[in-house]
């Protein structure tokens, strides 16, 4: 595998951006490797932090490039902050910036596959909620998005949130009173979705029964079945825990069938 790492000026954020790409490569001498790789262009992973991480976590806490060293897969993990992969109430439009200038900077900087079927979205925590919110967003685009102990179901977090949890909040999403039912709603975003005719990402989740997130995945699960919106789900021993992640981010990528 190759591994970039990228500082570029976003022009859709105003701000200097930071991310990592793993790129196949064909290897013959990096022990314990086994490369796969064509001339390209390349499936892609994007690959989302959680909230505090960065665009390094994935590499620090995880196998990820030795488990998709024989995939031929390209993993794009790009630095978001805080935001909740949103375009904010009082601050970047993040949203903006994954949905459509990150695609295409990575297209023009590697050999990249720009068609659907080759495109897909994980992350966990915080990152599980950005992959699903786009994928739900953006269907056309995805052919499917992975969520590992995601914040699923935002509204029935934040409006319960208080003092410097809530006001954080309310710079991400804006009047919580609001979110439910918003294009921040991921119980929204997935029933408009499932009434509009448009092409359905496929999409798994995992919890950790110990996990605070538990009945966020729950609801989501219960509201997909609700509105006939096929999802993979499962729980299983663990908290919100790297050891679970490194574990199910395997399951990810045997999932997508790279």
């Amino acid at each position: 595998m190759a591994l970039f790492h990228c500082n570029f000026h976003s022009e859709v954020l105003g701000l200097a951006c930071s991310m990592d790409v793993i790129l196949p490569q064909p290897t013959m001498s990096q022990i314990g490797l086994t490369g796969a790789a064509g001339a390209g262009p390349h499936k892609t992973l994007y690959l989302l932090h959680g909230m505090s991480d960065d665009h390094t976590i994935w590499q620090r806490r995880t196998s990820i490039e030795r488990y998709v060293a024989p995939l031929g897969l390209a993993v794009v993990m790009p630095a978001v902050d805080r935001s909740f992969y949103t375009d904010m109430a009082r601050g970047p439009r993040y949203f903006t910036f994954m949905s459509e200038e990150l695609p295409a900077l990575c297209r023009s900087f590697f050999p990249l596959s720009e068609k659907r079927e080759d495109t897909f979205v994980a992350g966990l925590s915080m990152g599980g909620y950005g992959a699903f919110k786009l994928a739900l967003t953006c269907p056309e685009k995805y052919a499917g998005a992975a969520s590992l102990s995601g914040a699923l179901h935002m509204a029935g977090r934040a409006i319960n949130a208080e003092d410097a949890w809530r006001r954080e909040m309310e710079n991400t999403f804006g009047p919580l009173e609001q979110l439910a039912g918003s294009k921040h709603d991921l119980l929204h975003l997935a029933a408009e979705l499932t009434a509009s005719g448009r092409p359905r990402p496929k999409l798994w989740a995992w919890c950790g029964t110990d996990d605070f997130l538990l009945e966020h995945n729950r609801v989501f699960k219960a509201h997909a079945e609700g509105i006939g919106l096929e999802l993979e789900y499962s729980e299983g021993p663990g908290g919100h825990e790297w050891g679970r992640w490194d574990e199910h981010i395997q399951r990810v990528l045997e999932w997508l069938g790279v």
